[in-house]
């Protein structure tokens, strides 16, 4: 299978890799330094042992790659709108885009949501430019729950435990989900097929949409954020205000607020993905996280006030940074 990454980074770098070592023919959609890295070095990667290294066909030109069997997306989210438009050279009639991102996809709506089915997103989508660039029949739903980072261009590192979700926006069973599960376990996933991948990608939205940001506006690590009383009251504000979203669109989550706040207790001082764009002076993943949560309670016609209290202040600190747009409200 001919597999092409687009984003070559901590989670790329890591499917790709894995998918490599499977056996698949292996390119990669990448610029600048990490471009040069696995030019030269090829896609290089470890789990704790040894580095390993496989060989990919990189190149910032999808044309240069050619047609795909898969294309993985894993590019921030703000980096997608400009993406998507080029990668038309790697789609096919049967081509699978599975994309390995954060936060509410532009195809969230794609064959799901009741009224709402179909609906763009204009936090996500404004101008439908990335739903024009990619089919949504070539759309195959994925959530990614791994620990990776990329301490430098072209090399990886990646925890052992790698569980990957994945489900048509439909939620039937086809064949080609079959088929892209048993390559993922092949590769050496941990692989559950869903029904209702929407409904997942929402349940792990639903952590990082009160973690990720409030991390960015404070500064703080995950154990200061819970270990003051008046901002985890803030979190179970947000994080219930969420969870009735989520259920008025079918998203429905059966843990408790202070279930999930448990299980992000046991993180210790982590430090957020968002945190770390901070620190590295990279655009901010705010829309994909909170923005299309407030727009989707909008459309259902519920009130979310601790939602739009953290969206504002966030993307008000994003913007005192110059790592979000000051045109988009």
């Amino acid at each position: 299978m001919k597999v092409c990454v687009v984003g070559v980074g901590a989670i790329g770098g890591t499917l790709g890799y894995n998918l490599a070592r499977a056996g698949c023919e292996l390119s990669g959609v990448a610029r600048g330094a990490t471009l040069e890295a696995l030019r030269r070095d090829g896609l290089r990667f470890t789990d704790g042992g040894p580095v390993g290294a496989v060989p990919i066909r990189a190149s910032e030109n999808p044309a240069d790659l050619g047609e795909q069997d898969l294309v993985v997306v894993a590019v921030k989210a703000p980096a997608l709108a400009f993406v998507a438009p080029r990668l038309s050279p790697l789609l096919g009639p049967n081509t699978i885009v599975m994309p390995a991102m954060n936060g509410v996809p532009w195809w969230f709506f794609q064959g799901f949501g009741g009224e709402l089915a179909g609906t763009r997103l204009k936090s996500i989508d404004p101008e439908g430019a990335i739903a024009s660039a990619i089919p949504p029949a070539s759309v195959m739903g994925c959530v990614v729950h791994m620990g990776a980072s990329c301490p430098e261009p072209g090399l990886v590192t990646s925890l052992k435990l790698r569980t990957l979700i994945i489900g048509e926006p439909s939620g039937l069973s086809t064949a080609r989900l079959a088929t892209i599960a048993g390559l993922l376990g092949t590769a050496g996933f941990e692989v559950r097929v869903s029904g209702s991948i929407q409904n997942d990608i929402w349940y792990k939205l639903w952590g990082n949409m009160t973690m990720n940001p409030l991390s960015a506006l404070t500064g703080a690590t995950m154990d200061r954020i819970l270990g003051d009383s008046l901002v985890e009251a803030f979190c179970r504000q947000i994080m219930t205000e969420a969870r009735d979203v989520g259920a008025k669109i079918g998203c429905v989550i059966e843990q408790s607020v202070e279930d999930r706040l448990r299980i992000s207790r046991t993180l210790g001082a982590f430090k957020t993905s968002m945190l770390q764009d901070v620190e590295a002076g990279k655009p901010l993943e705010l829309d994909a996280l909170v923005t299309a949560v407030a727009e989707i309670g909008d459309l259902v016609g519920l009130e979310t006030p601790a939602i739009d209290i953290l969206l504002g202040l966030v993307r008000l600190k994003a913007r005192t940074l110059d790592l979000y747009p000051e045109e988009r409200s």
